[in-house]
């Protein structure tokens, strides 16, 4: 009997980590990469004996596929990806692929903004008391972890384009931290198939399942209200009161499971804004059900420092504070960025324009932002939406001259906050990138 083919489209972190654990399990594994493979990763492949390829796809080794798994940045509207639906070959992602050699116990967190904070929280909570393995769009590729860990437990922040390849998939505990439009390109513009992406991550949950989720949040109470799951619900609130879930009463977080509570002063959570305070509510509704004890979820939720490039407080210079928060690659995110700041802002902004509406950050900008600093290729959009909120407005393609400038116009007791609400490619290879720029920037002043 020959081997069944896996073919890996993308060399990067998670197809490198797929055609690792391929290989063990007896797959004859074929990876293909249309751009160029990181030299590291090359490595690895020709170390393990793995074919591979780079700036092209051959389709005569990618069509003989029994199974497909595909970086989550490939589009299925490529051509490539079009004929091997054609051909009824599955094409599915990493988590897909590496669950099925698993038998932890996983939890799944997907949303449009916070999933990191949130996800990272989580770990940081559960590593306390049990063994667990951080993975998915953060990390070390799951499938590696898979294979060289097998941890009993996993933290998997899932994006809604590695929900587009499941079949089978199912986290025994799955978090929603909230829907708004962001990467609607990939989804013919339209939110709806982009809602029913996120809400696949319970598509396979039964009543023994768990789904974690913003009671909050209209798109997905309506959408729950349209299509109901199998799960059993344990949403989170900060304005109305949860029998079985989490809310906020006066300055508590309560969270009742099965008659079980837990009381937690938010006053005492290391990280601050509302935004913050949703996630510690989902982080710790998780840690309750894998039974992680109650002083050690208050204790973990206290001394949590947070992700990089997310509202990261980087340097005070002259009594002013800079902050970066890179990651802030939409509307949404910088949303809940200047929603938390407490004094006059320099704002820095721009990018790649993802079809941005910036009318809900209008109130923000009228009371907190006294100028703003465009720092992108094209920043008209920008230009009108706030021309007439501001004094002040800036443009700049340099990093180090933004930085100058925010300088010369903040005053003590001032913020100068990076919260671009755009992707970073005009300029910037990442956003890991456009964040590091401004601390090292910053520390240059």
């Amino acid at each position: 009997m020959s081997k069944k083919r896996l073919v890996i489209l993308g060399g990067g972190e998670s197809g490198v980590g797929t055609a690792l654990l391929g290989k063990a399990k007896g797959y004859e594994v074929f990876v293909s990469d249309k751009g160029t493979i990181k030299v590291k990763y090359k490595k690895v492949l020709i170390h393990n004996e793995i074919e591979w390829e780079e700036q092209q796809h051959t389709e005569s080794k990618i069509l003989n596929a029994d199974v497909v798994m595909k970086s989550p940045g490939i589009s299925d509207k490529v051509a490539l990806v079009q004929q091997l639906i054609q051909k009824n070959i599955p094409v599915i992602s990493e988590i897909e692929f590496a669950s099925k050699y698993t038998n932890a116990t996983i939890v799944g967190i997907t949303g449009s903004n916070g999933k990191t904070t949130t996800a990272s929280l989580m770990h940081h909570l559960l590593k306390q008391e049990i063994e667990v393995g951080l993975a998915g769009n953060i990390g070390d590729s799951f499938a590696k972890q898979v294979l060289e860990k097998d941890y009993k437990n996993y933290v998997l922040e899932i994006s809604s384009f590695q929900l587009d390849g499941i079949i089978d998939f199912k986290p025994q505990i799955a978090v929603i931290t909230n829907i708004t439009p962001d990467h609607l390109d990939r989804y013919d513009n339209q939110f709806e198939k982009y809602i029913a992406s996120k809400f696949s991550i319970a598509k396979n949950q039964t009543k023994e399942d768990y789904l974690i989720y913003d009671a909050d949040d209209e798109v997905i109470t309506n959408w729950l209200d349209a299509h109901p799951v199998q799960s059993t619900l344990l949403p989170f609130s900060l304005v109305r009161k949860i029998e079985n879930g989490a809310y906020l009463e006066q300055e508590n977080i309560i969270l009742t499971i099965d008659n079980n509570q837990i009381i937690m002063p938010k006053t005492n959570l290391a990280l601050e804004g509302k935004h913050n305070i949703k996630n510690a509510m989902a982080a710790s509704t998780v840690a309750h059900l894998l039974k992680i004890r109650k002083q050690t979820i208050r204790e973990s939720l206290e001394n949590f420092q947070g992700v990089e490039h997310r509202l990261e407080n980087v340097l005070k210079i002259n009594k002013v504070q800079y902050i970066n928060d890179s990651k802030a690659t939409n509307v949404n995110a910088t949303y809940y960025a200047l929603e938390s700041m407490d004094a006059p802002t320099v704002w820095i902004v721009g990018g790649v324009d993802k079809g941005n509406n910036y009318q809900e950050l209008y109130p923000f900008v009228n009371e907190k932002v006294k100028a703003i600093i465009c720092l992108g290729v094209d920043n008209q959009k920008i230009i009108e939406a706030f021309g007439n909120m501001v004094d002040i407005i800036v443009e700049t393609q340099y990093m180090t001259e933004a930085i100058k400038i925010a300088y010369k116009l903040a005053e003590s007791g001032d913020n100068v906050l990076l919260s671009p609400a755009c992707a970073s490619f005009d300029l910037f290879e990442n956003y890991e990138d456009r964040g590091r720029q401004f601390k090292e920037a910053v520390r240059n002043l």
